[in-house]
């Protein structure tokens, strides 16, 4: 009988902990954060689990060859309770989602449950497969703006930049779910030489990205003024770039499967100090520093489970 620990392995459970802040990041920058955000965060981790517990079925016989240790091709999980538990997981997300914001959630959340499979049984393997998983985190991101859509200007969070005035749109979340999107497509392009290795010129690549990506997001603080919140953005923008940077320039010198697979690892668990970037940039700061706390849990549960 599978255990709880097995499951934790299907879901790479401990990545997680890099999907709610992209709830909170998109519920920020539309001014929709509030008492719904929590709901709409399990449905994302729902959908995110579902993911990988079909990307595993989809790759079950793939992984037997190079991913043995995976719970399916180790014989701890079936193939069936994988695809099961998938399922399962995407019903619960899909069904979190519309308890949580009605019929605008469920139209952000459904177009990214179908975004979820069709990467895992179809574009994974091909060249949109970097663009589909973007995408997917795209709207993960938009998630947390959808008690926005389609309801016109909302007032930005009570204690926050803005509070009080109605300057926020389903379309403020725009930015910062393509913040995501870029950061999840070079992890999907590394990802994709986690067995095989790479050419250093993919890990040194998507280095410069991740440089790019950190100073539009501090440039993007220091516009709005000096002040705490500029700081802060800066500081949480900095240290994503100095662990996902370093782990890639350890690629680039040796860009071995193992090293590329560091720098994926990498890049899951400390994507929480990108979303806190982006969530302190709309205005919610402690909100943005709740978020990138789980940077670090991400790290240390890591060592213990497989975030890839």
């Amino acid at each position: 009988m599978a255990s709880l620990r097995d499951f934790m392995d299907l879901v790479r459970a401990p990545a997680a902990l890099s999907v709610p802040g992209d709830v909170v990041a998109g519920g920020a920058a539309a001014g929709a954060l509030g008492r719904r955000t929590p709901a709409l965060a399990c449905a994302s981790v729902c959908l995110y689990w579902a993911g990988m517990a079909a990307n595993d079925w989809a790759d079950r016989r793939l992984d037997k060859v190079e991913r043995p240790e995976r719970p399916i091709p180790s014989g701890r999980i079936s193939a069936n309770l994988a695809l099961a538990t998938a399922l399962g997981l995407t019903g619960a997300g899909l069904a979190a989602a519309g308890l949580a914001a009605g019929r605008r959630g469920l139209a952000v959340a459904a177009p990214l449950a179908a975004a979820v499979w069709a990467y895992d049984l179809r574009a994974k393997n091909t060249s949109a497969g970097p663009a589909v998983m973007a995408a997917c985190r795209a709207l993960d991101v938009l998630l947390g703006a959808s008690p926005g859509l389609g309801g016109g200007r909302t007032g930005a969070p009570p204690g926050t930049a803005g509070a009080g005035s109605p300057s926020r749109t389903f379309a403020d979340a725009l930015p910062s779910a393509l913040a995501v999107a870029a950061h999840t497509y070079m992890i999907t392009e590394l990802s994709r030489r986690e067995v095989s290795g790479a050419d250093r010129r993919v890990p040194a690549t998507t280095m410069a990205g991740t440089a790019a990506l950190a100073a539009g997001v501090t440039v993007a603080g220091s516009r709005r003024g000096a002040g705490p919140g500029a700081a802060v953005q800066a500081t949480l923008a900095s240290w994503y770039l100095a662990r996902f940077g370093a782990a890639q320039a350890r690629a680039v010198d040796e860009p071995s499967a193992p090293r590329i697979r560091e720098a994926v690892g990498t890049g899951i668990t400390v994507l929480p100090a990108l979303q806190g970037a982006l969530t302190v940039h709309a205005g919610a700061v402690p909100a943005g520093l709740a978020v990138a706390l789980a940077a670090p849990l991400g790290r240390r549960l890591a060592r213990k489970i497989s975030p890839t």
